[in-house]
């Protein structure tokens, strides 16, 4: 007997009776039971935001593969909620068997994808964060359980949810600088390296294993794990993925093309630093979509200030819109919208309250879970998966040092098989993204 296949169509027909009852899972006024999983500092910063949405939620349970995190974690719900939750080593037990009705996942990229789905498959609504997934075709099977389960699944771009930038977005689309040529994101992020580490036996209470999850086997450093995932190719996606993928959703958000593009190409390298690091340090994607493009910048170096992008530190974080009527400029700060010869602020609108805080965009996730309806949300699954897709896009040009042209209709590359096979990976079982979910 297929018990894997057994469980799946249990769980799709049980998603799908309560999504179709009539009424939503949840009154108004019940709070939400949450699960955290990955409990590194994504995750304990969501502890910190959802605690002080206590007449909304409640967190139930935390999950991470490495003990000391867990201890952590259940202390510091503890502290800020009084209130003592269960934790799991492995996420599948969470699902299976912690009374919560959302997840938060907080792990490195690598797992997103597999995440959202066995979440899916066992009833769960999904938080997912940025990157929504590790590569594009995992992606498309996170998208295809949310709909084949009926999940509301939100993606953490909460730039999508801050008012400075909404309102940006409804000043482009009423052509407020005419048809839009150009958009541009820059991701000038100061960063130091990371050195070298050697291979050792992993500490005590890690499951390097179950890290690993759909990753190729690789013995256990310091540089491959914590924070330092992100510059490996097997876990993370470099900054472009990292930082950059919520300035490339902001470029496809404004401009306001759908589909593929027809060409792309990313160059850059790993300059200056001899360390760990695989993926590059500096970085230009150029997307074509014929009578338009989108270009994004990465520069984890010491770097010359970013065109009329307010510093953030020594950081250069946001988007310029180019249009025939004008230019439109957004970050963290707010957004200015220039006119005329020479160009001169016309309207601008300055960002308000804690504008790193995701808290607009968890009540977005928990309105849309609570009325059973996707369209609420302001992150879509489909939505996070775009943007992330696009990233991707741009790491497969660079790993294979040539401009790709794109199928629009497929997304898939035109005659490159080498490029076509990084559009997937070669999972480890049993941590397999399903063909089928």
């Amino acid at each position: 007997m297929n018990t894997n296949h057994d469980r799946r169509t249990f769980l799709k027909g049980a998603a799908a009776a309560v999504a179709t009852a009539g009424l939503p899972i949840l009154g108004a006024n019940d709070r939400l039971r949450i699960g955290i999983v990955g409990m590194g500092g994504r995750g304990r910063a969501h502890v910190k935001y959802l605690s002080e949405l206590k007449d909304q939620c409640a967190i139930r349970a935390v999950c991470d593969v490495n003990q000391a995190a867990r201890e952590r974690a259940v202390a510091q719900v503890e502290k800020l909620t009084g209130r003592r939750p269960k934790e799991f080593r492995d996420m599948r037990e969470m699902f299976d068997g912690a009374d919560v009705d959302a997840v938060f996942i907080a792990t490195p990229n690598h797992w997103h994808a597999l995440a959202t789905i066995w979440a899916c498959q066992a009833g769960k609504d999904v938080y997912c964060e940025k990157p929504a997934c590790h590569n594009i075709w995992e992606g498309r099977q996170m998208v295809k359980a949310a709909r084949e389960y009926r999940r509301i699944v939100q993606v953490g771009s909460q730039c999508r949810s801050m008012e400075h930038r909404r309102e940006a977005m409804e000043l482009l689309r009423q052509g407020e600088i005419g048809p839009i040529y150009m958009a541009r994101g820059f991701g000038f992020k100061l960063r130091k390296s990371i050195g070298h580490t050697p291979d050792e036996p992993p500490p005590p209470g890690l499951d390097w294993d179950l890290f690993l999850g759909p990753a190729q086997w690789k013995p256990y450093s310091k540089n491959k794990f914590a924070y330092n995932w992100h510059w490996f190719w097997d876990t993370g996606n470099g900054d472009i993925g990292n930082q950059g993928v919520h300035e490339i959703d902001i470029c496809l958000w404004g401009l306001g093309r759908g589909g593929w593009p027809k060409r792309v190409v990313s160059t850059g390298g790993k300059y200056v630093w001899q360390d760990d690091q695989e993926t590059p340090n500096t970085q230009q994607a150029v997307y074509d979509f014929g009578k338009a493009e989108i270009t994004f910048d990465v520069r984890n170096l010491p770097t010359c200030p970013a065109p009329e992008i307010p510093a953030q530190g020594s950081n250069y974080i946001g988007n310029i819109f180019l249009g025939t009527e004008g230019h439109l400029v957004t970050d963290w700060s707010g957004y200015r919208l220039y006119k005329g010869d020479p160009p001169k602020v016309v309207k601008e609108r300055k960002a308000e309250g804690d504008i790193w805080a995701p808290t607009a965009h968890i009540l977005n996730f928990f309105q849309a879970v609570r009325a059973r309806d996707p369209k609420l949300l302001n992150a879509d699954v489909a939505v996070g998966v775009r943007a992330a897709s696009f990233a991707h896009l741009a790491n497969i040009s660079y790993r294979v040092k040539r401009a790709l042209r794109v199928a629009r209709s497929t997304g898939r590359f035109v005659n490159d098989d080498e490029a076509n096979a990084l559009l997937t990976r070669n999972y480890r079982p049993p941590y397999v993204v399903p063909a089928e979910v």
